[in-house]
């Protein structure tokens, strides 16, 4: 019994994207590249915010933030993903496993409340104008971050316990791109019937409710919108789209790859791919290429720092 408590499995080895190496050796530079493009972009973001007057913002203050989990996403958890389309075997320590699973769900959940709080923010902006800077100040601000920050950790946090003491003696193969976590409790040797539905409703849970938060707060605004035709509505009303934009981006995979009842190993791997990879990277194109300030501060930033090459 001692034995059967302890984990044999020293390390997971993941079947990748495609069984093709050619297909595999043609994505590592695309994904390389795209990789590095997400943690320039959303370093410059963080570096224009912080460094113009102009931005000290509620909006951009969560902007810089959420491109700061974007930026810790593609330079913690994806690249070991990437490597791995060029390795022969794609193997991963069983440390290494459960350390990018905790990532990955930390970065999700701190990403879904930013989201819900940028949201309140567009709200407050749109619906209530006048009360603006008194509702979102500097502390609540802050508040709003560290609410996010918690929520990651109790996310992650309520879900590895449960699975990272299950004994793992047996198949160690994970048809995938990376360690899921639950196709990892699959692998456990006993049945995981419950601890599958705890991860479920814990996923579930805050993807859910989040969205529906988000649609509320959205359908709102999109209401205050209509009845007020002017130029400022019409730059809010465009601010909108690009948030609703990366909403949907963000939250169609997640409530595939978690929530959805049928599981498709081809269709996984897409929402995989979408999520780790192609999300990210939008992020920052969004809201920088539909946003003029922001654009034009980041014009200013590279004239201060390319003037002295003149």
């Amino acid at each position: 019994m001692e034995k059967f408590n302890q984990s044999e499995v020293s390390e997971f080895i993941l079947l990748g994207l495609t069984s093709s190496q050619h297909i595999q050796f043609l994505l590592f530079p695309l994904f390389s590249i795209i990789d590095v493009a997400t943690v320039l972009g959303d370093l410059l973001i963080v570096v224009t915010v912080y460094s113009t007057p102009n931005l000290n913002t509620p909006m951009y203050f969560l902007l810089g933030n959420l491109s700061v989990v974007d930026m810790t996403l593609a330079s913690f958890a994806t690249p070991k993903m990437i490597v791995n389309l060029v390795k022969k075997h794609k193997t991963i320590s069983f440390a290494g496993c459960f350390t990018q699973i905790f990532l990955l769900h930390l970065l999700g959940g701190v990403e879904m409340v930013l989201l819900v709080s940028m949201a309140y923010d567009s709200y407050v902006a749109i619906c209530k104008p006048l009360h603006y800077m008194t509702i979102m100040n500097k502390k609540v601000c802050v508040s709003l971050v560290e609410a996010s920050l918690f929520s990651g950790l109790l996310h992650s946090g309520l879900q590895i316990p449960f699975v990272v003491n299950l004994p793992f003696c047996g198949p160690n193969v994970l048809d995938s791109i990376y360690c899921n976590l639950p196709m990892v409790t699959k692998l456990a040797c006993i049945h995981t019937y419950i601890v599958q539905i705890v991860i479920v409703a814990n996923s579930g849970m805050i993807s859910l409710s989040c969205f529906m938060i988000l649609l509320i707060s959205y359908s709102l605004i999109l209401i205050t919108i209509k009845n007020h035709t002017s130029t400022g509505q019409s730059k809010a009303q465009s601010n909108l789209m690009a948030h609703i934009t990366v909403v949907i981006l963000f939250y169609g995979p997640c409530i595939f790859i978690y929530i959805w009842p049928l599981s498709n190993h081809s269709v996984d791997k897409f929402f995989a791919i979408f999520y780790t990879i192609v999300t990210p990277i939008l992020n920052p194109i969004i809201y920088t290429l539909r946003n003029r300030e922001m654009m034009s501060a980041m014009k200013k930033l590279w004239s201060v720092f390319g003037a002295p090459n003149k």
